[in-house]
């Protein structure tokens, strides 16, 4: 991947001809997974009202999470296998018929067995995306992309819930899930003509089966706890850590690596970056599962203005990306990296401190200091680990990056639900009991975002340490 950064570039660059049709492929990708996350959110519970089966409307969540995770683990290998056409094509007719079986359903089990094979199929497609980006673009570009992602999601924050709600009012909820399928048949046409073919890989790969069975168990033992009581929570928790530690051990010592060599280990930038997702992305998720209800709750709020209040975090990590966007000076770029989740701990007492002061403005500035900090580290964090990477495993160390992001947000919406309901929440009908258990779920959000910014700056020193090295004399 091309690293040279005195060569100036343009916004309008990744939509020229010689770059839009992989930027549309990305851009794609992420739309899927961010529309079908709306869409779920605002249709499901009409399918449930239709279908019966209220009890199974948390696993038709759950699945999706979990597949999309253990997809995303296995695309390097697939990618590797297959070449990125076949892959990607394979994945996208994966989340296809996974559409049709939720849009055509007749029974919850029908639609869980639909979420099952769209999270897989969308997670495997969101880690094959990544793995493209610096083998479509050179180094220069890549910010921009990331940039464009941002955007996407801002885009979706917006559109998805009234796309989704419109059509489900005016049609069905069947409609909204399945207006993802001309998205996809679009998504497969570019692949077809932007992603050239390659030569499948002659080399037996051995079907990591015990590696991707344990990535899912830990997972979904994560999401277990989040409907569990407190001290049974916390046991799910510390047996999912030690699955999900025993798969990337597993994983290290097998021929066939899901993972790069160096993964979340914190002598290396690629492993301190990986743990700095990870911890941001679960600071990050109380605040993303607990605000809409809270402000619903305690302040009285309608689904939409509360909605609104959330999606100023989308809008904000979407400018903020695009701003820094053009940042070409490396030391800014570390600069970025580090002040990002000091960023989202301040962001995340500022909301904290706005409902309990029953100040909305706070609440608004908190999340666009919480945005803020996700726009402007993300995609240099993302670009420093890929440039870490040997070429070897830049295809791994790029496709586990949003895979460690959904982890993220499946461990941290699982801690922010122990502490929410330790502190009362499942009980609390008064609004200053609703906003007393978040108390805990807010702390704890700015805790791991101090991890996070540990881990920033052991980031960075290496990153620095490595430039020391390359520049001293042979």
């Amino acid at each position: 991947m091309a690293t040279s950064e005195d060569v100036s570039s343009r916004w309008g660059e990744i939509l020229t001809p010689h770059y839009a049709p992989a930027t549309l492929i990305i851009s794609l990708g992420v739309a899927l997974l961010a529309l079908n996350s709306f869409v779920a959110t605002v249709s499901l519970p009409t399918a449930v009202e239709e279908l019966g089966g209220v009890a199974l409307i948390s696993w038709a969540v759950t699945l999706y999470l979990v597949l999309a995770i253990v997809g995303g683990s296995g695309a390097a290998l697939l990618k590797q296998k297959l070449g990125a056409r076949r892959a990607l094509l394979g994945s996208a007719g994966l989340f296809l018929v996974g559409t049709l079986v939720v849009g055509g359903a007749g029974a919850m089990p029908q639609v869980l067995v639909g979420r099952a094979l769209q999270g897989l199929g969308e997670g495997m497609v969101a880690a094959i995306c990544f793995a493209l980006i610096p083998a479509l673009f050179p180094a220069r570009l890549v910010p921009k992309v990331f940039g464009l992602q941002a955007m996407m999601w801002a885009i979706a924050a917006f559109g998805g819930p009234a796309v989704a709600g419109l059509l489900t009012e005016w049609l069905s909820w069947r409609a909204a899930f399945l207006f993802s399928v001309p998205l996809v048949l679009i998504f497969g046409a570019m692949v077809l003509v932007a992603v050239p073919a390659q030569i499948a890989d002659e080399q037996v790969v051995q079907f990591p089966g015990v590696r991707l069975l344990a990535i899912g168990a830990g997972i979904l033992l994560v999401a277990l706890a989040a409907v569990m009581p407190p001290l049974a929570a916390t046991g799910l928790l510390a047996l999912a850590a030690v699955v999900l530690v025993g798969a990337v051990w597993l994983d290290g010592r097998s021929r066939d690596r899901l993972m790069p060599p160096d993964a979340f280990r914190l002598s290396t930038v690629v492993g301190t970056g990986l743990w700095m997702s990870l911890l941001m992305n679960i600071a990050g998720a109380g605040s993303a599962v607990y605000l809409v209800l809270v402000v619903q709750q305690a302040w009285a709020y309608g689904p939409t203005l509360a909605g609104a209040v959330a999606a100023v975090l989308a809008v904000a990590w979407s400018a903020s990306a695009i701003v820094v966007a053009n940042v070409r000076q490396r030391a800014t770029r570390k600069l970025l990296i580090r002040t990002g989740p000091a960023m989202i701990a301040g962001g995340l007492l500022l909301v904290l401190a706005g409902l309990e002061m029953g100040q909305a403005g706070v609440v608004l500035a908190g999340q666009l200091l919480i945005g803020a900090g996700f726009g402007t580290c993300n995609g240099y964090l993302n670009l420093s680990m890929m440039e870490a990477a040997s070429d070897a495993e830049r295809d791994r160390t790029s496709a586990l990056v949003p895979t460690t992001q959904s982890a993220g947000g499946a461990i941290g919406a699982a801690l922010a639900g122990v502490a929410a309901n330790a502190a009362g929440l499942a009980t609390a009908t008064a609004p200053d009991a609703v906003l007393a258990s978040m108390i805990p779920v807010y702390g704890l959000g700015a805790i791991v975002a101090v991890l996070a910014l540990l881990a920033a700056w052991r980031m960075v020193g290496l990153m620095q340490k490595a430039e020391r090295q390359m520049a001293r004399p042979a």
